[in-house]
């Protein structure tokens, strides 16, 4: 009699085992943000929404990378610890959805800023997004308009002194035509 098994159960048992497994870990981590790439001006608050879902309580780290520095912002467990650098201490607000406020910006503050969620089991995913910083507009129409005013004031005084030179020229011109001129009583008219 033939028996013909393609497989026999200890097979399907690993090879169950095994998709599972790699089922768990594809869906393990989850961050969804809605939004990536945010542009603020100087002195604005910016906030970095994300919503993170994973197996277990996530350890949540944020980093800031520009191309001249790399440092981490904070790291926290949502309900067990919160721990912020000093760097930001006091600019820096973290929810246990992961997300994180930055208040007050500054230009150095434009950059890539990263989170990386790390489950109890090890395993980690990161997301990155990009802040630019634009200066205040009214901060360059003020400069723009003290120089303006600057460069204004300059251009009366140097009028003012060619001017004045000019009138004194005249002046100096008249007096020496009459220094210069010959006091002759012999070249009166004749009466006709």
């Amino acid at each position: 009699m033939w028996h013909f098994r393609l497989w026999d159960v200890q097979d399907v048992a690993v090879f169950l085992s095994i998709t599972l497994y790699i089922c768990d870990l594809a869906g393990a981590i989850s961050i969804h943000s809605p939004q990536r790439s945010l542009t603020r001006s100087v002195q604005d608050d910016v906030f970095f929404s994300v919503d993170v879902t994973c197996n277990g309580i996530p350890t949540i780290q944020w980093t800031f990378m520009s191309g001249v520095v790399s440092r981490t912002i904070g790291t926290w467990q949502p309900g067990v610890y919160t721990n912020i650098t000093v760097d930001y201490s006091s600019r820096v607000q973290p929810y246990n959805n992961g997300s994180i406020g930055l208040s007050d910006l500054r230009l150095q503050d434009a950059g890539f800023y990263v989170v990386t969620v790390t489950e109890t089991a090890g395993s980690s995913k990161d997301t990155g997004f990009v802040l630019k910083v634009n200066e205040v507009l009214y901060e360059d129409l003020q400069y723009l308009s003290v120089s303006a005013l600057a460069l204004a004031c300059l251009a009366v005084i140097l009028m003012l002194a060619v001017w004045l030179l000019d009138k004194a020229y005249r002046k100096i011109a008249a007096w020496r035509r009459r220094t210069q001129m010959p006091e002759n009583d012999a070249t009166e008219l004749q009466p006709l």
